[in-house]
């Protein structure tokens, strides 16, 4: 198949390489050309453009960071819905408002493009192992010819309803999984605190109901102190605003969500934002600190 890449950041490179190692003819284009570099070196092909991207696709994938730049890259002039062919297959991977994804997959339709909405969740780690769980909306045809792509870039691919259900399950995953990463960074804030080693309390309740992947992964990078951004504070600060704002919209009582949603402003605010989400726990730190002067 031939797939237009665009965005390749954390995210987007290695997914796009795997692309590539699935058997798929691949160009890409971002707005930073170094960051194409890996990609031509692994045999892709350069696009100078959005619209360049389309010109000879299949299926066209962006991967960039909010709606504004999903609708710059394929709706702006030069964009792949200016260049794409009659029934081009379009897939947003970004993390955007299912009223956003909405929006965008109508004015797309109307340019002969069917969009699919299909975030992810399982971070650089299951970018780079091929591993993701992807959320798609959309119509079931445009999902079947999507469906071999898919394929190379995750496994846990679900269908989740029409457009913009993708973005709403993708919502649903940050609540959970904003919430989760507080939580635990502030269990093992607690056994700190206390004077009791955390990594032997980590290791008690791995073994009862408050197991969680985000208990045995993310809290093992808590107690190693590993930061190394695999997906940003800004970002989770980012689509927790988005979970906020479509709350508001719908007139939703989310309580947790609120309240991780403060955290994540406050990690922003407080010089923290480059870092990874699980440095949570220094923000936690610093509060605690700060409350024992």
């Amino acid at each position: 198949m031939n797939i237009g890449f665009i965005g390749l950041g954390i995210m987007g490179r290695p997914m796009a390489l795997n692309l590539l190692k699935g058997g798929h003819r691949v160009r890409v284009w971002a707005r930073r050309p170094e960051s194409m570099q890996p990609l031509l070196d692994a045999g892709a092909g350069a696009a100078s453009g959005p619209a360049d991207v389309a010109l000879a696709a299949d299926l066209v994938i962006s991967m960039v960071a909010d709606a504004p730049d999903v609708e710059q890259v394929w709706l702006a002039a030069g964009g792949v819905a200016s260049a794409g062919k009659t029934g081009l297959v379009g897939i947003d991977m970004s993390t955007i408002r299912p009223a956003a994804a909405r929006d965008i997959a109508r004015r797309l339709q109307a340019a002969g493009v069917d969009f699919l909405d299909a975030p992810v969740s399982g971070g650089e780690v299951g970018a780079i192992a091929g591993t993701l769980s992807i959320m798609v909306g959309g119509g079931s045809d445009a999902f079947a010819t999507a469906a071999p792509a898919f394929a190379c870039m995750g496994k846990n691919i679900v269908h989740v309803g029409d457009s913009g259900a993708g973005q709403v399950a993708k919502a649903a995953n940050q609540i959970v999984t904003g919430a989760g990463v507080l939580t635990v960074a502030e269990a093992l804030n607690f056994a700190a605190k206390s004077g009791v080693d955390p990594a032997k309390v980590r290791e008690a309740l791995l073994g009862g109901f408050a197991y969680s992947k985000i208990l045995e992964n993310h809290g093992q990078r808590m107690l190693e102190r590993n930061f190394k951004p695999g997906f940003k504070s800004w970002m989770h600060q980012k689509d927790m605003n988005i979970v906020m704002q479509s709350a508001h919209e719908l007139g939703l009582c989310l309580p947790v969500a609120a309240a991780t949603t403060q955290m994540f402003n406050a990690m922003v605010g407080s010089g923290l934002g480059e870092e990874d989400s699980i440095a949570i726990l220094k923000l936690l730190e610093r509060l605690s600190s700060a409350a024992s002067e």
